[in-house]
């Protein structure tokens, strides 16, 4: 676990009080469970199958984790790690890059539906909302069976306020690209309401090779986000067990490029 990592991390957890009279456990180590955490996220390790090496159980690992997730820990910590790459203008926000992504839900839960695509079979669809170079700013996760976009909206809307390496916060963007299955005119009423410049797919009019000179930069995120193996396959039969880890999986693909800043 990176000490700067750790550091963004540390003021955004929950406090534990223990109880050690009648009964009860020591306190854990938090760096070696959110280190334990980390590492079922990048090795796609079930929990029950975590190392003593990280000196915490696997029940405690996984109870911390719900706890956190709870507490909205992830999406703290994926904003912490946007402020400090807007305050050293590492953000572009010329534009966003809005797209989805589908991916199989073996034991099905929440948070799936049929996928029209594979079958029927149930699946959920990942949606990305990135800034002009790929960053992924806003993530969702909902049924295979909702159209792409129905979380246009919300994506948009979730867009958190980040630092600016100049004068107050900043999250508004000036266009926002996306392909045809994003057209309507609902939308573009609700972009041209909020003085946003749409940039989305007409059908019919425009072909994908415009959107193509920067579809591949949301492509790219969403393949590094999918670089994390449990978000590869859906095995959590709670999906805001599954957002989670796509919530932690978004702030360190973006922790990744603050490492090379500062190489």
């Amino acid at each position: 676990m990176p000490d700067e990592l750790w550091e963004l991390t540390a003021p955004l957890l929950s406090r534990f009080t223990f109880r050690l009279q009648g009964g009860g456990t020591a306190p854990v180590d938090e760096r070696a469970v959110f280190t334990a955490v980390v590492y079922v996220l990048t090795s796609g390790c079930a929990w029950l199958f975590l190392l003593d090496s990280f000196g915490v159980s696997p029940a405690t690992a996984h109870r911390r984790f719900v706890v956190w997730t709870e507490a909205g820990l992830w999406r703290r910590l994926h904003r912490a790690v946007l402020d400090e790459l807007g305050a050293r203008g590492e953000l572009n926000w010329s534009s966003a890059i809005v797209d989805a992504a589908s991916v199989r839900a073996k034991k099905g839960g929440s948070l799936t539906g049929p996928n029209p695509v594979d079958r029927g079979k149930k699946g959920s669809k990942l949606h990305v909302l990135s800034e002009a170079r790929g960053l992924p700013l806003a993530v969702a996760v909902s049924g295979a069976n909702l159209h792409d976009s129905q979380a246009f909206k919300p994506l948009v809307l979730g867009i958190p306020a980040v630092r600016s390496r100049r004068g107050p916060r900043r999250r508004r963007l000036v266009k926002i690209r996306a392909d045809k299955a994003y057209y309507s005119a609902e939308h573009l009423s609700w972009l041209r309401h909020r003085n946003l410049v749409s940039r989305i797919a007409r059908p019919g009019i425009e072909s994908g090779e415009r959107l193509g000179r920067h579809r591949w930069k949301i492509e790219r995120s969403i393949a590094w986000l999918l670089g994390y193996r449990p978000l590869i396959v859906q095995y959590e039969r709670k999906g805001n067990h599954f957002l989670a880890f796509l919530g932690l999986a978004a702030a360190l693909t973006c922790y990744k490029r603050l490492t090379k800043l500062s190489t």
